[in-house]
């Protein structure tokens, strides 16, 4: 790994370290790997700290080194409360390690369990320190170290559990979505065309979601057999759910895609009509980034109910329904799509109050940010300087 003021590809601009820190989620880590590669792309060293989980989950970029980090969870059972207190200390010593060798500008928390050691050994040995909260109600973990990082990331512009204390530091920059997906900002909506293919998009967040394999087949076999055979489902579910909705789907004769894990997620999000699935931070971020209509089912036990609070937006808006999970029902499911399909201008016009919702900037934004922290892009000129010149800009590489 290039030394701390090595040359960066941009000319005249030093090329800075950065750590990013998220738990193991495809939440966490979306956003993670959007910043990663804005930072990339400006020249900069960044790498990664997360857990066993997330060093499985696909989609980090090649350049992107991952550290698998000790993180002790906290439960409500104390009997487990000197196990994790113990992974946590060992993964601030694995931090701290890692700090000394890469002496990087900053550490950007995303959230999740290894965040908290990650940026306490960053907060002790005065790296400055950034979080960011893709939900629309701040994280347990972010909760813990707000008042003591420097600056406080949100992605919508009012955050539940956000302290007023800390006003001074938030900014409002949005959730980082991945290029491929903010890339479908500039394509038009796909309009359906009357006695045409509708288009649905089915997930459940990573790990898919049984209510969906549950509800949806049967909520689109109660519709009238004018609608239901215009259907082209996609729809992803858990590997033991899969033959079962695959043989409903076929037994009612409607055109169905399913798998427990689709590598294109992107073109096929390109040429959704109407997307069905839970309210998580990355689904919300993607749906307004592309400007799709969606209809969500938060998930019922997320701390906080944190995807009842991100659905809130898109659906005051206009660009979504939420259905809360007990009320989410084949019948209802189906009055609903029979009354979205009956208005194809309908489902336009919520597509395009999805897309203004969108913060398409963000991961730009997050950049500019995270990246004042290692000083202008003048100051950095002056530091490449001659080394017959004198460093008006300070020390020439950043504290560690």
């Amino acid at each position: 790994m290039t030394a701390p003021g090595g040359e960066s590809p941009i000319p005249g601009i030093v090329s800075r370290h950065f750590v990013l820190v998220a738990g193991g989620t495809g939440g966490h880590l979306t956003p993670a790997y959007a910043l990663a590669q804005e930072l990339e792309r400006r020249g900069h060293q960044v790498a990664l700290i997360t857990d066993a989980r997330g060093a499985a989950i696909p989609g980090k970029p090649d350049f992107l080194p991952a550290q698998v980090m000790a993180a002790g969870r906290f439960t409500k059972n104390p009997l487990g409360w000197g196990k994790a207190m113990s992974a946590m200390l060992e993964g601030r010593r694995m931090a701290r390690a890692l700090y000394k060798e890469m002496r990087p500008t900053a550490v950007v928390g995303f959230g999740g369990y290894p965040a908290l050691p990650a940026l306490v050994a960053a907060n002790h040995d005065k790296i400055p320190t950034v979080i960011h909260e893709q939900n629309a109600v701040l994280g347990r973990v972010n909760r813990l170290l707000a008042r003591g990082v420097d600056a406080i990331a949100i992605a919508y512009d009012k955050v539940g559990r956000l302290d007023a204390s800390h006003a001074a530091k938030v900014h409002v920059v949005g959730n980082p979505v991945r290029p491929a997906v903010l890339a479908l900002r500039d394509e038009p909506y796909p309009q359906v065309m009357p006695g045409g293919p509708v288009r649905l998009l089915v997930t459940g967040g990573s790990q898919g979601a049984r209510v969906l394999s549950d509800v949806v087949p049967q909520g689109l076999a109660l519709l009238p057999a004018e609608m239901r055979d215009r259907l082209h489902v996609t729809q992803q579910c858990r590997p033991e759910d899969l033959e079962r909705v695959r043989a409903f789907y076929a037994d009612n004769a409607i055109a169905a895609d399913l798998a427990s894990f689709f590598t294109d997620m992107d073109a096929r999000l390109a040429t959704t009509h109407l997307f069905i699935g839970r309210a998580g931070a990355s689904t919300i971020a993607e749906l307004s980034a592309a400007g799709r209509p969606a209809i969500l089912i938060p998930l019922p036990i997320a701390t906080d109910d944190h995807q009842a609070a991100n659905a809130a937006e898109l659906a005051a808006a206009g660009g979504a329904r939420s259905i809360r999970q007990h009320m989410f029902t084949p019948a209802e499911l189906a009055r609903q799509m029979a009354e979205l399909l009956a208005d194809p201008e309908g489902l336009a016009v919520a597509a395009h109050a999805a897309w203004n919702c969108g913060r398409p900037d963000a991961a730009r934004d997050l950049a500019d940010l995270v990246e004042g922290f290692g000083g202008t892009p003048v100051q950095d000129v002056i530091r490449v300087a001659p080394a017959s010149a004198p460093l008006l800009g300070g020390a020439a590489e950043p504290a560690a």
